[in-house]
């Protein structure tokens, strides 16, 4: 394929278990829309929109993911004006009124969690918490579990999109910008001390690139997937542009999959991520930012092209 540089890297023979490099495939132009949002938030959010779309070899994408949207457990509130629940501070939230799930063990986590836009949380292969906010209004939330350690955390990022299989939305004069991403997570004991933090120290592997406007920008070697010189500007019209998949193996967030061929995630700060102005973040700062435990956002090496991001780390 000459419109793409590829490099595949044999890294063994488990293939149950391991991240193996995987063929890339695209599909041209938008989805068909087949649900029209999946929560009504009133006239300030952003349609949570999904969409269908066949790619090239020949399967059946779902934009601008699959989800567990509508039948996973929805995570505790910490912020979402759909709910009401706009506390001020960390201090005006009851955290003992917050169910806790049981992942498994005794041991008693909290985890704190902010994502742009929609993130599935995974605790040793089981799915214990899904964003009930899939787009917009920005939102936070608390999840309380019990786990015995080690403990294995599995994260589903998600950029949603207006234009689905377009990677964009309706901004700055454009009807296609392409939005940016990002999730932070603190995770503490029943004691309130930390245990778990997101940083450079996890991993992460995209899953779906878009918009592609010219396919010989995209990289990819063995588990690199690049889009680094992927345009990512805002054009008048992005309606014929392409977008890159990725199939995600079945086992990615069990304790015993092999993620060590995952890039390391990519850290960014605050203000490139864009949360200074939303109060589901700011009213959070002492949890999100704490003084020598400070969460930091990750994402994949593009926070603005990858759209669907796995994300892995485990805790002793």
């Amino acid at each position: 394929m000459n419109w793409m540089r590829v490099g595949l890297t044999a890294l063994g023979c488990q293939l149950a278990t391991t991240a193996l490099a995987q063929d890339v495939t695209f599909s041209t132009g938008p989805a068909q829309t087949v649900i029209s949002g999946l929560l009504d938030c009133g006239p300030r959010a952003r349609p949570s929109a999904v969409g269908e779309i066949t790619s090239e070899d020949g399967a059946t994408r779902i934009l601008p993911a699959q989800t567990n949207f509508q039948t996973g457990p929805k995570a505790a509130d910490l912020y979402n004006e759909c709910n009401g629940v706009e506390p001020a501070s960390l201090a005006s939230v009851d955290l003992s009124a917050v169910d806790v799930i049981d992942a498994g063990g005794a041991e008693e986590f909290a985890a704190y969690i902010f994502a742009d836009n929609y993130f599935e949380l995974y605790v040793n292969g089981a799915l214990i918490a899904v964003d009930p906010v899939p787009f917009t209004p920005f939102n936070a939330n608390i999840v309380r579990f019990t786990a015995e350690r080690p403990v294995t955390f599995a994260i589903k990022g998600v950029d949603w999109e207006e234009n689905l299989a377009l990677g964009s939305e309706a901004g700055r004069g454009s009807r296609y910008h392409p939005g940016d991403a990002g999730f932070v997570m603190h995770v503490q004991d029943a004691a309130g001390q930390t245990v778990a933090k997101t940083d450079n120290s996890w991993r992460a592997q995209t899953y779906y690139v878009c918009p592609v406007s010219d396919r010989s920008c995209l990289v990819t070697d063995g588990q690199l997937r690049d889009s680094s010189a992927c345009n990512a500007k805002a054009v008048s019209d992005g309606s014929g542009f392409s977008a890159a998949y990725w199939d995600i193996p079945d086992n990615w967030m069990s304790p015993s999959f092999d993620d060590s061929a995952w890039p390391a995630a990519v850290t960014y700060s605050n203000d490139t991520v864009g949360v200074d102005n939303k109060p589901a973040y700011t009213n959070f700062t002492n949890i999100f930012d704490t003084p020598g435990a400070d969460a930091q956002f990750i994402w994949s090496s593009n926070l603005v092209l990858d759209n669907l991001v796995l994300m892995r780390a485990t805790i002793e």
